[in-house]
């Protein structure tokens, strides 16, 4: 049995932030109904497909976070459809929705409409900018991605090389930290409800997140009034703790404490370095000249060279992109690549596996992605026909 088999999630969301959450709770065994609306999720036909966009039921976006759910096409501006989700929520735990704020009281489905049919149910929201329930503001109804929440929240303008345009990080962590966040804030009111009988609201802002996100540029702004920006690589109260050009690529090195620049100067037959800067404080304050140093050392040997020297003593590592990622046997070893079959194709698709890990109750995503409205029969108890429009039987 796995930790949430007991679960049911009726998940309203679409793009990343919102399926991504519902994802992290089917991995752990949550039984998570994605309710589509008629078209399904914008995001079904984003690419890469594995090998032909024409023949795959969706690409690699959205197979990725909507593995393992049952999906159901309902138009809820439909009084039909409309209460067919109002059956689903008399049996569901959780309802999850990414809507700006005010759509479901558009579709008259408000969360004080639910708890009618529900009293226990467990309603959360992921916005750009909260809920009037959580905080009201002037910019909820706004319309958001990650792109906006990184800049809003602080999180571009602490990123990149300080003599560079503020960047966004990579991957989309407007959506996937306040995704987590929203899931850890879901099991936390079902914990509630086990003890109280209590259903309640869980609401996470996306603005919210990325300030939560950059806690250090924060505090650092409440000791001493400089907002931070940007750096590079580098860490503004560590050193050293930077990315390092090598013969062959990059390395990073954390060496900041006592101990650790020791052995990074014996490694770099440079014992006259951790005589003179002793302490952080030293090696804070002559940082350039010290960076320098150790990026003269780097360039003169290959990547393996560097970390064999090292040899697990210093924290160090290297740089690697997705190839050497799938060739390492730690991703292996760790279970973090699942393979997934893809509709339409005769390949499966390798997806990102699980980061929680359990003794007893192993999350793992469990099957692949959804046809749309592939689960109407056994959700709704009726044929594959929804007022007057027919559905077509897919294959897997």
């Amino acid at each position: 049995m796995s930790a949430l088999a007991d679960l049911r999630v009726l998940d309203l969301t679409q793009v990343l932030a919102g399926p991504y959450c519902t994802m992290l709770l089917a991995d752990m065994g949550a039984d998570v109904v994605k309710v589509e609306r008629p078209g399904g999720d914008l995001i079904r036909e984003n690419p890469p497909y594995v090998s032909d966009a024409e023949s795959e039921a969706y690409g690699g976006y959205f197979q990725s976070v909507n593995r393992g759910k049952r999906s159901l096409e309902l138009d809820l501006r439909t009084d039909a459809d409309r209460e067919a989700f109002l059956s689903l929520v008399e049996r569901a735990d959780v309802v999850v929705e990414n809507f700006k704020a005010g759509t479901m009281e558009r579709f008259d489905l408000s969360y004080e409409t639910l708890l009618e049919r529900n009293p226990q149910l467990i309603y959360s929201s992921i916005r750009g900018f909260g809920d009037p329930r959580t905080g009201e503001t002037d910019r909820q109804g706004q319309p958001s991605f990650d792109l906006i929440a990184q800049a809003l929240g602080g999180v571009m303008e602490i990123t990149g090389q300080a003599d560079g345009p503020p960047t966004k990080v990579g991957p989309g962590v407007g959506d996937i930290f306040t995704a987590a966040l929203n899931a850890v804030g879901i099991l936390a009111a079902v914990h509630h409800r086990e003890r109280t009988g209590e259903g309640q609201y869980v609401d996470t802002a996306m603005y919210d997140c990325m300030v939560s996100l950059a806690e250090r540029a924060v505090y650092q702004y409440s000791c001493d009034g400089d907002a931070p920006t940007r750096q590079g690589n580098s860490h503004p109260t560590l050193f050293p703790y930077d990315a390092f050009e090598a013969g062959d690529g990059y390395v990073v090195v954390a060496a900041f404490s006592d101990g650790h620049w020791e052995t990074l100067c014996a490694a770099m037959d440079r014992p006259d370095l951790a005589a003179e800067y002793p302490d952080a404080s030293s090696r804070r304050a002559n940082r350039e000249s010290l960076r320098e140093a150790i990026a003269d050392w780097t360039r003169e040997h290959a990547t393996d060279e560097i970390l064999e020297r090292l040899a697990g003593r210093v924290p160090a590592a290297p740089v690697q992109d997705t190839a050497d990622i799938f060739a390492d046997p730690h991703v292996h070893d760790r279970e973090m690549l699942a393979d997934v079959a893809q509709p339409g194709s005769d390949e499966v698709m390798t997806v990102a596996g699980s980061p929680i890990k359990m003794t007893e109750t192993m999350p793992e995503p469990r099957g692949r992605a959804p046809l749309l409205d592939e689960h109407r029969a056994e959700l709704l108890g009726e044929e594959r026909v929804d007022s007057g429009r027919e559905v077509a039987e897919s294959d897997d």
